[in-house]
């Protein structure tokens, strides 16, 4: 099995595609990933979603939402440790710059400042590990893979300002998961008109089947200003007899609705 994931190496995507057996295929972007998955040229791919700090990838929602037609076969939760990453040669006190993907260095934010030090975004953090390379006054927050990949050492382990740092990621596919009786359904909706009790009146159907929300978020629809679209994960498989009405019944109170798939919960047994 082929499995693209966003790259390049060393970052805690590559970390989680791993968990998943089978050849591993890098790709500089989670577009591309996508792509490649529509294309067949990878069975699945792996991509971040959701971080418990920084929140939701947006890219990654977008990209379900608007371009692609494909599903979520399965979900991974890793545990996010950053580390401060310098040259052999180099100490904590020859730092000047800090390099690292915008979300790592938000994560980070309160150990960035005590160093006093200028932060600068890459495209990733494995790419950061890579930019420092020879270069005693940059440090680097990346893995511990980056580290042996470049020759770099940690200069300082588990630097993120909250310890309970986690990224969920998802495994996308032309197809979604068989039912296992212990699934979740994400799905995302409009509705078909801003009115008082509108989401409300979604909502209440959920809870009037007692099905628990793992999640709700709202974010711009891109059609016009002050008009947003709803993504809910959902306990139950969308085959379930009992969530099969529910998409049903709410069908007609919504403007659009996509269900990305259903799917084992992770962290299960």
């Amino acid at each position: 099995m082929k499995i693209a994931f966003f790259g390049p190496l060393g970052t805690f995507t590559e970390e989680a595609a791993l968990t998943i057996g089978g050849e591993h295929i890098t790709f500089n972007t989670i577009s591309e990933v996508f792509q490649a998955v529509d294309d067949d040229e990878a069975d699945c791919g792996v991509v971040p979603i959701e971080n418990s700090i920084e929140g939701s990838v947006g890219i990654t929602l977008d990209l379900l939402t608007h371009d692609y037609d494909l599903k979520i076969k399965g979900e991974i939760i890793l545990p996010i440790g950053h580390n401060l990453l310098i040259n052999p040669d180099a100490e904590l006190g020859d730092i000047e710059i800090v390099y690292s993907h915008s979300q790592a260095l938000s994560q980070c934010r309160k150990f960035i400042e005590d160093l006093k030090v200028e932060m600068r975004s890459v495209t990733s953090t494995s790419k950061a590990a890579e930019l420092i390379v020879g270069k005693k006054s940059s440090a680097a927050i990346s893995t511990r893979r980056a580290a042996e990949i470049n020759g770099l050492k940690i200069v300082a382990r588990d630097i993120q300002d909250y310890k309970n740092n986690l990224t969920r990621f998802v495994i996308i596919s032309r197809e979604d998961h068989d039912k296992t009786g212990k699934d979740k359904t994400s799905i995302v909706f409009s509705l078909s008109e801003d009115r008082p009790g509108g989401l409300y009146e979604i909502l209440g159907v959920f809870a009037d089947y007692n099905i628990n929300l793992t999640k709700i978020e709202s974010r711009p629809s891109k059609e016009k200003l002050g008009r947003y679209i709803f993504f809910i994960d959902f306990e139950g498989h969308r085959e379930d007899e009992m969530i099969r009405n529910i998409i049903n019944m709410i069908k007609p109170k919504v403007g659009y609705v996509k269900i990305f798939g259903s799917y084992p919960k992770e962290g299960d047994d």
